[in-house]
């Protein structure tokens, strides 16, 4: 019998043998992270020989594995109680290993962006993917068809939000002689915001042509609220709250149009406002609530630090920046500028640049007025630091949104504890992107 993304599927969701391979795969120039010592040998013949942080040069991006097991049960518990589902957002790490730590905590499936990670994720055979975004492209839907023609374990699930976008979607599989429907959601969504119908009026008109159209199917709807507010204040709480209720009244509308037989997908939240979509849409009747959070794995020492609804409840246990940037002082052409060997190609910047926690084996700089006040492509600027950041010493950078931390490292070492004095590497995380 075919899978549907609701129900609950067969097997790990994913095809570990082919996550554990990756151990195997030979190590040389091509990944920056990897040390020349490592080069010609696997990943695991390498991680055999003990590294520590020392043998890593810099620029570098590393993983905390302490962190990284705590955000993973912490949102894997926090989802038990609230009685929802979580299809974590695979796009921030686009790393199976990861991926499949998060599907043995207890996620659904996984969430992707486009297509290219679509095909990651076939080839490392995960099986329940949900698509946050419409797929109109001929030659991808027959590769889709293909794919859940041949096999019935594949539930994929993916996003329309015009009448436009179900014709052509309908167009392209009866072309590509689809045996299979697609599983869709409609797509609500809300003004300055990104995709998504614009208002509950029009996501029922799309509804209603994905009813005309037999090679989709009307599975539920979604959306996403992180696009119409950027903080935690009073009105980004209250816009979230607003829009949540719009889709839940969608769903509403909708209740006599979905089949009978099948569970009705609601999905809904990133890493900022995944306690409001509970409180908004967990109640719904029928419903099959599903969280699609992908930042909280790695958490950060910026954005999500300060918008997480963990963060914002005291009470709560919250997440750890599992992420964090190594650079060598190069240059003090000033008394109060040095300058550090990682830039724009090595760290995010985009929701905040990268602040300077502590030198290795030195000075705490938490908490100083040393600051990173600017990004080249191989630089950074470090203003106030004086004589606490000589020439040669390396810093431990907290950074800012892990969305755009991963794509900049094709390889991750992975540390038992950033905090320890002389960290062990215990894991080379692959991504892929």
């Amino acid at each position: 019998m075919e899978q549907t993304f609701a129900s609950s599927g067969t097997g790990p969701g994913i095809a570990r043998g082919a996550v554990a391979a990756l151990a195997d795969e030979p190590l040389d120039w091509r990944f920056k992270a990897a040390p020349p010592q490592s080069w010609g040998r696997s990943t695991r013949e390498w991680l055999a020989t003990g590294p520590t942080l020392s043998s890593l040069g810099t620029p570098l991006l590393t993983l905390d594995g302490a962190a990284l097991d705590h955000n993973v049960r912490t949102m894997a518990d926090w989802c038990a109680k609230a009685g929802v589902a979580l299809a974590p957002h695979g796009k921030t790490t686009m790393a199976p290993a990861l991926w499949q730590a998060q599907l043995d905590a207890g996620s659904h499936g996984i969430t992707l962006a486009n297509l290219p990670q679509v095909r990651i994720a076939r080839a490392f055979g995960v099986q329940r993917i949900l698509l946050a975004n419409t797929l109109i492209e001929p030659a991808g839907l027959a590769w889709l068809a293909d794919e859940l023609a041949a096999d019935p374990d594949f539930a994929f699930l993916s996003w329309v939000d015009s009448v436009e976008s179900v014709r052509l979607m309908d167009e392209a599989l009866r072309a590509a002689g689809a045996e299979r429907p697609v599983e869709v959601l409609v797509e609500l969504g809300g003004p300055g915001g990104r995709t998504g119908a614009r208002g509950v009026d029009a996501a029922v008109e799309v509804a209603a042509a994905v009813l005309r159209a037999p090679t989709l199917r009307l599975a539920g709807v979604g959306g996403y609220e992180g696009a119409l507010a950027h903080d935690a204040s009073a009105e980004g709480l209250a816009t979230v709250r607003g829009y949540l209720r719009e889709l839940g009244d969608l769903h509403g509308r909708l209740a006599s149009a979905y089949p009978a037989d099948r569970r009705p997908v609601v999905s809904a939240g990133g890493s900022a406002y995944f306690d409001l979509v509970v409180e908004e849409l967990a109640d719904l009747p029928e419903a099959f609530v599903v969280l699609r959070s992908g930042a909280y794995i790695a958490h950060d020492d910026g954005f999500y630090r300060g918008i997480s609804p963990l963060a914002r409840d005291g009470g709560r246990t919250p997440f750890r920046g599992a992420l964090h940037g190594w650079a060598r002082v190069v240059s003090r052409p000033e008394p109060q500028l040095a300058l550090l060997d990682a830039g724009k190609r090595d760290l995010p910047f985009d929701e905040g640049l990268p602040e300077p926690q502590r030198v290795r084996g030195g000075a705490e700089l938490t908490g100083t007025a040393a600051r990173i006040t600017a990004l080249n492509d191989q630089h950074a600027f470090l203003r106030d630091a004086g004589d606490l950041a000589p020439i040669g010493a390396v810093l431990r950078l907290g950074v800012s949104h892990p969305c755009t931390a991963f794509d900049k490292w094709t390889a991750i070492p992975v540390l038992d504890s950033a905090d320890a004095a002389e960290p062990k590497v215990t894991g080379l995380v692959r991504t892929f992107f």
